[in-house]
């Protein structure tokens, strides 16, 4: 139920303030109050809900300038995942981030953005998962579930998704080719990148449209 609610968050369909109230919830997934409430406190404890006292649960807002501040911790620990997957990166799991890797270019070509952004969520996990730092892939779930909402906003623009799925493949190509120095640069410049977008769409989204 964790995972359901926080990739509804994640996508939109729950905006910024709103609240989650437990029995429309319940309704809406078919699960108990209890799981949903259950829920609801995990995602509090990642950040991405608010728990109001006596009021329940709302989505919690988070800035644009929170994002980057998110993003810039990010960098550092995701590159160091990234360097530990390098450094004992075994062939078959080389092999799975290359089918991973066309995956993504190719979700891109045709224009399922949808698609692309599920597989550049996995791309994240899998790169905690084989770092095997158990450490980094905590702070790394907690961070990652806070920003991931306004890089899922870039994601679904076709010119973004352009460039930071090369980007990504990037990121593969440097770990398959186990060079954790190169692979912890890549996420670096990505996450850079990434962080620039965000500023590019902000001033955009604040400038007020010409008189008519």
């Amino acid at each position: 139920m964790t995972d359901i609610i926080r990739d509804a968050i994640i996508r939109g369909e729950y905006v910024p303030n709103q609240r989650l109230v437990e029995a429309d919830l319940s309704a809406a997934f078919s699960a108990s109050r209890a799981t949903v409430r259950t829920a609801l406190l995990e995602l509090a404890g990642e950040g991405l809900v608010e728990r109001l006292p006596n009021r329940g649960s709302r989505v919690r807002s988070i800035s644009v300038d929170e994002a980057i501040e998110i993003l810039e911790v990010r960098m550092g620990v995701e590159g160091l995942c990234a360097a530990k997957t390098a450094a004992s990166l075994t062939d078959e799991d080389a092999e799975a981030l290359g089918r991973l890797r066309a995956a993504m270019i190719e979700s891109v070509a045709e224009g399922d953005l949808v698609e692309y952004a599920r597989l550049n969520r996995y791309l994240d996990v899998r790169i905690r998962e084989l770092s095997n730092h158990a450490t980094a892939a905590d702070v790394l779930a907690r961070l990652h579930a806070q920003s991931v909402r306004h890089q899922f906003k870039l994601s679904s623009r076709p010119q973004r998704a352009k460039v930071s799925v090369w980007e990504h493949a990037a990121i593969i190509d440097a770990v398959v080719a186990r060079d954790p120095e190169a692979a912890e640069q890549a996420v670096r410049s990505h996450l850079l990148s990434v962080i620039e977008a965000l500023r590019e769409v902000s001033s955009a989204d604040s400038v007020p449209p010409a008189a008519p």
